[in-house]
């Protein structure tokens, strides 16, 4: 007797098992924790016990400096997250092949990008966990009112970076990405307005079209203002676009 053959599961339950399993294998990869996860928290605290950004001006009233800086290190997790991480670790499973054989299983290239991006939101929701509960114990106080926009931000920035991260990915060497990835999260951690707020006013201005001004822009919004932040949301909303565009169309799986 002929035994019954074997059918895929349903592609929800393709891309939920291979988004819980990248999950694992970044938590259980050391580098990675260290960057996306260890790194921020210890910003966070040091930023703080230096006194780096004593205070802010949002709404006509003063603000302290930990309640700018919290929202500041969740955008720099999320770029660690989804531009470093996605961008590294695709960028050697397709030196390797991996992309190509994992394409050709029923996962599909499809289901193996939103696999991805589940993934990237598990680990989003606990750097927002682990960061939100440092900032707290720091001092931080969000504006509950501003919660739902927050997490719109979130979102819309692990979106556009994850997209980014890709495109580098499908585009050039592994080294070449581990090396630029790497490079241009310090960069922009720095000074591409992301922990720290740019100046609106002069030349500073020009970088609030940054992705990385906008995400952390967005996310002081949200947080100090209780409010969202239109252009830094149309502004990641575009690169999200974009970078999601440019990913189809260059993107390489050899």
């Amino acid at each position: 007797m002929t035994p019954p053959l074997s059918r895929p599961a349903p592609a929800s339950r393709r891309i939920l098992a291979h988004g819980f399993y990248e999950t694992r294998n970044t938590l259980r990869n050391g580098e990675q924790l260290l960057v996306s996860i260890i790194l921020p928290v210890l910003v966070l605290i040091g930023a703080h016990r230096l006194d780096i950004v004593s205070g802010t001006t949002a709404g006509g009233l003063s603000v302290p400096g930990i309640d700018v800086i919290t929202p500041g290190v969740l955008a720099l997790s999320v770029m660690a997250s989804a531009f470093t991480g996605q961008g590294i670790a695709a960028g050697f499973e397709r030196q390797y092949g991996v992309l190509a054989y994992l394409s050709t299983t029923p996962l599909g290239p499809t289901g193996l990008i939103l696999g991805k991006a589940v993934a990237v939101v598990c680990v989003v929701v606990i750097q927002v966990v682990v960061i939100g509960a440092a900032g707290l114990m720091l001092g931080w106080q969000p504006d509950p009112g501003g919660l739902a926009w927050l997490s719109l931000v979130l979102v819309l920035g692990a979106t556009a970076f994850t997209a980014l991260g890709l495109l580098l990915a499908g585009t050039v060497r592994a080294e070449a990405t581990l090396a630029l990835t790497n490079i241009l999260w310090v960069l922009l951690g720095a000074a591409g307005g992301t922990v720290f707020p740019l100046d609106h006013d002069g030349p500073g201005a020009l970088l609030l079209l940054l992705p990385s001004a906008a995400l952390g822009e967005g996310l002081r919004a949200a947080s100090i203002d209780g409010a969202l932040a239109p252009v830094p949301a149309l502004v990641l909303a575009g690169w999200s676009v974009l970078a999601v565009l440019a990913a189809r169309r260059w993107f390489q799986w050899r």
